[in-house]
């Protein structure tokens, strides 16, 4: 079983699916990771940060055959973005291209508090890259990522499960999504 686990930057995504591998023995893909090996091999990029800022077509290709290479295996978690904000606007992070060839069963997005998210950001200002974003942009990318994951869904037959990550408490939003894989 694919599941796909999404939330925007300094929503707790790694953090939570850290406490789901303590938990449960499944694999766990960062489709970022992937796309940025590509590119990498490509000389398209020099770090993930820049993948978002790449022409949309190219960053379409990327997606597609980052699907490709994901889609080799069978039961694992894929870590991703519902939607990417980009100098071009939103971009979808799981066109119908990317979702056909992926199949998930469900779609799982973790949710934060937007001050959470911006403290969590903050902290990582040495180590990535981001646009500073204010609580209502915040705001509004969760909004568009649940608009987004239902649609995606519905593409592919697929469940969407909103979790909230509170601060402090990875653990609880881990438990929901094994409870996602239990009944898979």
């Amino acid at each position: 079983m694919r599941i796909i686990v999404a939330g925007i930057p300094g929503a707790g995504k790694t953090t939570v699916l850290n406490e789901v591998k303590e938990r449960r023995e499944i694999g766990i893909i960062n489709y970022g990771d992937v796309m940025l090996e590509l590119a990498k091999k490509k000389n398209l990029v020099g770090n993930r940060d820049e993948l978002r800022k790449l022409p949309y077509e190219k960053q379409i290709e990327l997606q597609e055959e980052a699907a490709r290479k994901i889609a080799e295996k069978k039961d694992v978690i894929i870590d991703t973005h519902c939607t990417i904000k980009t100098p071009y606007g939103y971009m979808p992070g799981l066109p119908y291209n990317v979702l056909s060839i992926l199949k998930p069963k469900s779609i799982v997005l973790i949710e934060a508090d937007a001050e959470d998210i911006l403290k969590r950001r903050k902290k990582d200002e040495g180590i990535r890259q981001r646009d500073d974003e204010a609580i209502k942009e915040i705001e509004m990318h969760q909004y568009f990522n649940r608009m987004a994951s239902i649609a995606y869904a519905s593409f592919v037959g697929a469940t969407v499960k909103v979790i909230k990550n509170e601060e402090g408490k990875a653990y609880k939003a881990a438990e929901e999504i094994i409870k996602v894989l239990n009944n898979g």
